[in-house]
Formats: structure tokens, C-alpha cells, sequence
């Protein structure tokens, strides 16, 4: 059975029909007459969050001591000087055998020196000179000394036993000399300085001699030295002494050292893990941290970044562009900033097992930027949605060990997409990269996370209003049933809920095989009638109690929320019932539904128009489509009159669409001769008639179908008469017919069942106006001649020759019999 809602832009002479394509007259005429309609409603607000927060108020994990958090503070010590050293700081035992060293290689790296033997520990106990606190304080980045350029190293070959060897270290910014090993540190070699130098390397262009003759890799330590000497050293001390300094201006210097800084080492090819000297530029850039500024942190972390920092450093980096970018007034330095590429790199290449937290960070940071829609539309210039579907695939790949931080990272990336969604590009991107499909994995996965599941319910409800995202979506294998499994695992979580409805709203709002395939999944009209009776309120009616023999979906029972929350969940529900009963396999079903008619009929007795107007719009909706289907085992058979009572307080409502809504169903009900006399008897005919004035062409519509079923008791016609329906119903033909030829067939229908077959009850006044509306009506070239768009033609001539000319043309012979007999 056709689904299209009839409306009034359809038949309106002014408005060009939407599809393009062409149908046939007898295609158009039936969609144009089918009483059944689908049910729009808006879809749920979503308030956006006042702080920018990790995990919102409303999360289940905002209590839970094991998240992470959403606020902490980084300063220059929490970073690793060596960027690969390992973070225990535990020493190393002493080797039992004397290995060979090469000459000392102060030049490669001014913190390295000959190991030495052992001081005694009574000596370092007692902090004799030389003596240094780094043996208790591996990493400490506040004990390194700044970087120099240039260096002179003055080597000794051969060191006697307890002969310290000289090296000149480098000055601080307060030309204060920097400390020297002592014999304690020279049994052990520091492990993995990020520097890239080797027990076998020597720097400043000294081989170790392997005797192969090969000068590669003294030429390129050459020519790397004389790049670190001409350029990076000179920036690194500029950038110690602005640091050191308070001259105004200071900020903007060190921004933009900053980024010569990076353009010189990506000039010379000396970022990633490439620069031997690699710990030495990291160092000097933690340090700026302290100077806490926002822009200049961002550009620290986006060098850091390109030199890639791993571990710790790597997480305290994430952490700290997500500082920076809790604060909204900080948006602008993104903007004008590349760091959102760095960081969007991160969300590629990490890996889950390793750097999950890291990574947790970037997305929160993602999901703070996507709120402003500047970025907004940055981010998706950047192909974050590529990304975030790369990510998405890795993060439901993650072993039961990273399950929890995959999680926590999935309620950000989620969250994210719920705020890409919001822009009008996004949607093909979405469409591209199986995005949909993608969550609808997530949902699986991670079916028992109300944060997860919450956000991609959000991302759905947005999208699936466009025709192209709910067809995606529709494709996606068992969503259906996915979709009320959730309801069922999470019907006590009302904003989850309502927006799995809308979703479903809208799925089958167009869809006749969406219809099918809802009601055919297990459990379906279990879970919708159960989730109906959970959130149907009946507090404050003492008169009226829970019905019996609906099993709760769990324990403990839902936990009350307010009646307008409530409210919001049955208005999308009955959406769904609405739009499902318009399948003729499913509509009979659910008319023979005693369940489904009781929880109907009582929500329209438990609420007034005034305060639930939309609710009981889409119930009177539900009712009009169930009642369409008059088989003996219909329950609705059974209980019109009792829909027939309910409905009286839609009709004497302010509301138009209530009454609107009300008419209609009275169109269908008065089939009954039993309804017919109730309307009769309650003078319901009255404010049928006075509805005929409507402006609207569907009001008169409606009004019309229920007077021509009145008119078809004899006693019925005289009151109708009485009551002034004739001439209405001429002023409706003239004033409507030639741009809604059904609206006009239906007023000629009307008009014939008054007069029985006769013309007797109509005045004088009323044959003549008749006579001549119907007379140019009747011929094709004059009700045709005002529609020049060739689409509109095909539709009104078809609903000209069905709808409207048998009937009048029935009308014109008795009118013209009796001009002859006169």
C-alpha cells in the first residue's frame, strides 16, 4: 500500500510537484487517495555541554575512579629528558667484564661522558664535591644543562684509574658551568639516549675504525654537524636566552623561533627520530613549558610532535594540546595553527596497546574543536572522517586488555562525529566511509556502554532525517534488530531511548519494507509495548490503575523522570506504531493487537490536549491508520464507540491539528452506523459543518468525508440541511476545486448523499450556484487550461478524471433534470 501523505502543497496549484520523475495517472490517483499517512515529529533537542569536560555530568563513568581525568598540571619536570629512556629510574649493576669505549664524544652529545669507575658510596652518601644527585634522579629534567652549538672537546686517551676526564659543559643561561661526571657514573652507560649516538659512534666527524674503508657515515655525521652547528644550535640558544629574558614581545619571538626551528630541522631532514641530536632540541623545548602560554605550548607541541615523541612524552603532549584546548577562547590558535594535521597523524599511526591513553587525550581534543564551527568545517577539510573511521576499526580490533581505554577513547570519537554530523558536507563523507555501518559495529562491541551507545543513538537521529544516510543505514545487516535490543538492555536511559525511536521513526516513515522488516525481527512488538507501558505516566490517578499482564523488561524498574521526558519517548513510539501499520501484513497484525489499542485508547484518556498536544496528535494518527483496517478481529471494531467518546475532546480543542487529526478518524469510524448516531446525537455534525469554512483544504477534506458518510441516513440528511451543510459544501467546490480535484470529487460525493439521488433537498439558490461551478468543471480544457508545468498536469487531470468527474458528472444529470422539468 502506498505511503505518501497527502497534503495540501501536493494538489496546490502554486507548487510544483517534488519528483522529478514522471507517474502515471493511475499511480498519482493512488497515492493521492490513501487515508493511511506516516507521522513526522521534531527531532530530540540536544544541549551542548557548558564545560568542555573528558566525560560529561550525565556519564556513567563520572563517578568511576579508574577514568581518566579531564583536568591535571604539566610542567617542564613531568616531561622524560631522554626521550627513550626508561621510566623507572632503577641503576644498573656494574658489568663484570671491562668493555672497550671509543674516544670520548662530547661533540655528538655534550651529556654523555666515559663511564668511570665506581666513587665510593660512602662519598656520594656524604655529597662530596662532583658528586651527582642524578644517580637518584634518572630523567630529572630540571638537573640537565641547556644546549650549546659549538663545542671543544679536549680528549685524553688512556685515563689512569680514578683520572677524571675534562669536558667542557655547556653554559646555562646565567653562564653558570655545567656539572661533571664524577668516577661514580663512569661503570655505567646511560641507557638509550634519544640522541641516536652508539657506545660504537664517535661525533664531530671521528670514526671508530672498522677498517672497511667506508666514509658514508662519516660524511653524513659531517654534514649533519655542520646543519646542527650553522643553524639548529644558534635557534636553541636564542630560544634559552628569550626564555630567560622579560622584554615585551618575548612571546611572539619565541613563536616564531619556534617555527624556524622547525622549518630548519625539516629543511636539513632532521625530523621524526633522524636528528642524533634529537634529546638535546627536546629538552630545550619542555623547558618553554613552563613559560605556561597557550599559543607557544602549541607550537611546542606541534614540533614535538613532528620529531615523535614516544611514551610518556607522547601522552604529556596529547595532554597538553587538550589543556590548551578546553578553553573556547583558545579555538583561534588552532585555526591558525597546522596542529590539528599533527595530531589528526597521532589518531593514524598509534597504536591502541601502546599509547591508548595518549591517543584518549588527542580525541577529547577533537571533540572540544569539533563544537566550533569554524573548525568544524576545518576538520572535515582534513578528512577527519577517514580518519575516525581507520581509528574505529583498530579500537574494536583491541584486545580484551585495552577493552576499557577503547572504550573511553570510543565515547570521544563518537562524540566527535555527533558534531561533524551536524554539517551538511559531512553527510556524503559519512556515506563514503561506511560510517554508519562502522557504529552499528561499535553498537556490538560495546552494547553494555550507555556513553557509547548514547552518543551514536545522537548520530543516527541527525542523519537518519536525509533520505540518503537512512537508506545506509537501512543496508547495514540485523540494525533493526540491534536497535531493539538496546531499547530493551537500556530502556531505563530516556535519552538513549527516545532517539533509538526517532531513528526508527524514520526508517520506516518512507520505507514499506523497513515496515516489514521492524515487525518481523524477534521480540519487536514485545519491546515497543513493554517500553509503552514502562513510560505510559499514570501518577496522580487514583481512578485508573497499572495494567496487568505486561512482564517489566528487567529489574529494577525504570527510575521516574519527569512526565515531559516521558512525554517524548511515547511520542516517538506511537510514531513508529503509526508509520508500521500502514504495511498491509503489519497493519492487521496490529489491529488485533488488544495491547497496542488499550495502552492507545488510555494514554488518550489519561492526557489533555492542552499539555500533551503532540502525543495525542500522533495516538489519533495511530488510530485513523489502525482503523483503516475493518476485519471482524479487529479490536478497534469492537471499541469505536468508546474512540468515538475519546476523540470529542480533540474536536472541542484549540489545537487545529488535533482536530484535524480527530476528523479524520471520524472519516473512518462513521462507516458504523453506531458512531453515526453517537456523532448525531452529541451534535458532533455541527462543528463537522462549521469546519467546512477552513481555509485548508485538507480540514475540508476531512469534514467532508465524515458528512458524506452522515448523509447516508435519510434522518441524517434533514439535520445536515438544517444546518446550512449544501451551501458550504457548494462554497468549498468554488472555492477549491480547480487546484484539488480529489478535495472537489469528495464535496460532489457529499452533495449527491444529501440529496438521496435527488435534488429535492437543495434550495433554489444552491441548484443555480451548482449549475454553474460544475458546467465549466466538466469540461477538460477549462478545468485544465490555469496549469501550464506539464508534471502538475499529469497530476491533476488524473485526479480530475478519477476522483472528481463520475461523481460529478452523476450530480450535473440530477441538476439538469430538473432544469428540464421546470
Amino acid at each position: 500500500m502506498a505511503s505518501m501523505e497527502r497534503k495540501h502543497e501536493i494538489c496546490s496549484p502554486f507548487i510544483q510537484r517534488r519528483n522529478p520523475l514522471r507517474k502515471t495517472s493511475a499511480e498519482i490517483v493512488n497515492e493521492a487517495r490513501q487515508s493511511l499517512r506516516v507521522q513526522s515529529t521534531r527531532r530530540p533537542f540536544t544541549p551542548r555541554d557548558g564545560h568542555r569536560q573528558l566525560f560529561g555530568k550525565s556519564s556513567v563513568r563520572a563517578d568511576r575512579d579508574n577514568r581518566p581525568p579531564s583536568t591535571f598540571s604539566l610542567h617542564a619536570q613531568n616531561f622524560d629528558a631522554p626521550d627513550s629512556r626508561p621510566g623507572s629510574g632503577t641503576r644498573l649493576s656494574p658489568l663484570d667484564h671491562k668493555p672497550t669505549f671509543p674516544v670520548v664524544c662530547d661533540a655528538e652529545d655534550p651529556f654523555k661522558a666515559f663511564p668511570k669507575p665506581p666513587a665510593d658510596p660512602l662519598e656520594v652518601k656524604r655529597g662530596l664535591p662532583g658528586a651527582r644527585a642524578r644517580l637518584f634522579r634518572a630523567g630529572s629534567l630540571t638537573m640537565l644543562p641547556p644546549v650549546e652549538g659549538h663545542i671543544d672537546v679536549k680528549e685524553r686517551s688512556n685515563p689512569g684509574p680514578g683520572q677524571k676526564q675534562s669536558s667542557k659543559g655547556l653554559p646555562s643561561t646565567d653562564h653558570k658551568p655545567g656539572p661533571h661526571r664524577t668516577a661514580s657514573e663512569s661503570r655505567i652507560t646511560q641507557p638509550g639516549v634519544d640522541s641516536g649516538v652508539r657506545p660504537t659512534e664517535c661525533g664531530a666527524g671521528r670514526r671508530t675504525g672498522l677498517g672497511n674503508g667506508d666514509n658514508t657515515t662519516n660524511t653524513e655525521g659531517d654534514a649533519e654537524l655542520v646543519v646542527w652547528n650553522n643553524m639548529i644550535a644558534p635557534v636553541l640558544q636564542q630560544l634559552e636566552s628569550v626564555a630567560a629574558g622579560s622584554s615585551e614581545g618575548s612571546l611572539d619571538r619565541l613563536c616564531d623561533l619556534c617555527d624556524g626551528l622547525h622549518g630548519a630541522l625539516a629543511g636539513a631532514d632532521m625530523l621524526g627520530r633522524r636528528c642524533k641530536r634529537r634529546s638535546g632540541v627536546l629538552r630545550t623545548l619542555f623547558r618553554l613549558i613552563d613559560l605556561n602560554s597557550a599559543r607557544l605550548n602549541l607550537h611546542i607541541a606541534k614540533l614535538c610532535l613532528a620529531l615523535c615523541v614516544s611514551g610518556n612524552n607522547l601522552l604529556n603532549i596529547c595532554k597538553l594540546i587538550f589543556q590548551i584546548s578546553r578553553s573556547e577562547s583558545n579555538d583561534i590558535l588552532f585555526q591558525n595553527n597546522s596542529i590539528i594535521d599533527s595530531f589528526l597523524g597521532v589518531l593514524s599511526n598509534e597504536d591502541v596497546s601502546s599509547s591508548g591513553e595518549a591517543l584518549l587525550y588527542c580525541v577529547g581534543t577533537l571533540k572540544f574543536l569539533s563544537g566550533n564551527s569554524a573548525i568544524l568545517r576545518l576538520l572535515l577539510d582534513k578528512n577527519c572522517v577517514g580518519v575516525a573511521q581507520k581509528l574505529i576499526q583498530r579500537l574494536c580490533k583491541a584486545e580484551d586488555t585495552n577493552f576499557t581505554i577503547a572504550g573511553h577513547i570510543l565515547v570521544q570519537l563518537t562524540a566527535t562525529l555527533r558534531n561533524l554530523a551536524d554539517h551538511p558536507d559531512s553527510r556524503p563523507l559519512f556515506i563514503s566511509f561506511s560510517i554508519l555501518s562502522e557504529l552499528c559495529l561499535v553498537l556490538r562491541y560495546h552494547y553494555k556502554d550507555p556513553d557509547i551507545c548514547t552518543n551514536i543513538s545522537r548520530i543516527y537521529s541527525k542523519l537518519s532525517s536525509y533520505s540518503e544516510c537512512r537508506l545506509a543505514l537501512a543496508q547495514t545487516p540485523n540494525c533493526y534488530q540491534l536497535f531493539l535490543e538496546l531499547l530493551s538492555k537500556h530502556h531505563q536511559k530516556q535519552d538513549l531511548v527516545v532517539r533509538l525511536l526517532f531513528t526508527l521513526g524514520n526508517l520506516t516513515a518512507k520505507s514499506d519494507e523497513a515496515r516489514l522488516q521492524l515487525f518481523q525481527c524477534e521480540g519487536c512488538m514485545d519491546t515497543l509495548l513493554q517500553l509503552y507501558d514502562t513510560y505510559q505516566c499514570r501518577d496522580g490517578l487514583s481512578h485508573l490503575h497499572p495494567r496487568k499482564g505486561l512482564a517489566s523488561l528487567s529489574e529494577p524498574q525504570a527510575p521516574s523522570v519527569s512526565v515531559q521526558e516521558d512525554e517524548d519517548v511515547l511520542v516517538k513510539l506511537v510514531r513508529v506504531l503509526a508509520n508500521m501499520c500502514i504495511h498491509q501484513a503489519v497493519g492487521p497484525a496490529l489491529a488485533t493487537n488488544t495491547t497496542c489499542i488499550q495502552l492507545l485508547l488510555e494514554t488518550l484518556e489519561l492526557r489533555s490536549v492542552q499539555e500533551s498536544e503532540e502525543l495525542l496528535v500522533n495516538v489519533a494518527a495511530t488510530i485513523n491508520n489502525l482503523s483503516f483496517y475493518q476485519e471482524e478481529s479487529s479490536v478497534l471494531r469492537h471499541s469505536q464507540l468508546t474512540m468515538a467518546n475519546l476523540m470529542l475532546k480533540l474536536v472541542l480543542s484549540s489545537s487545529m491539528d488535533a482536530v484535524l487529526e480527530a476528523t479524520r478518524v471520524y472519516g473512518n469510524l462513521t462507516q458504523s452506523k453506531d458512531v453515526r448516531d453517537f456523532i448525531m446525537q452529541n451534535k458532533v455534525h455541527q462543528f463537522v459543518v462549521t469546519l467546512l469554512d477552513s481555509k485548508s483544504t485538507e480540514m475540508c477534506f476531512s469534514a467532508c468525508g465524515v458528512l458524506t458518510n452522515l448523509a447516508l441516513d435519510p434522518p441524517n440528511r434533514v439535520s445536515l440541511s438544517a444546518e446550512g451543510a449544501a451551501a458550504k459544501l457548494v462554497d468549498c467546490l468554488r472555492d477549491f476545486g480547480p487546484g484539488d480535484w480529489q478535495l472537489a470529487g469528495q464535496v460532489c460525493q457529499a452533495l449527491w448523499n444529501m440529496t438521496g439521488g435527488s435534488e429535492k433537498l437543495l434550495e433554489s439558490q444552491e441548484r443555480q450556484s451548482l449549475l454553474e461551478i460544475l458546467t465549466p468543471y466538466l469540461e477538460e480544457e477549462e478545468a485544465l487550461k490555469w496549469i501550464e508545468n506539464e508534471d502538475m498536469r499529469d497530476f491533476h487531470k488524473a485526479c480530475w478524471e478519477i476522483e472528481f468527474l463520475p461523481v460529478a458528472q452523476k450530480l450535473m444529470k440530477i441538476l439538469q433534470a430538473e432544469v428540464r422539468t421546470a
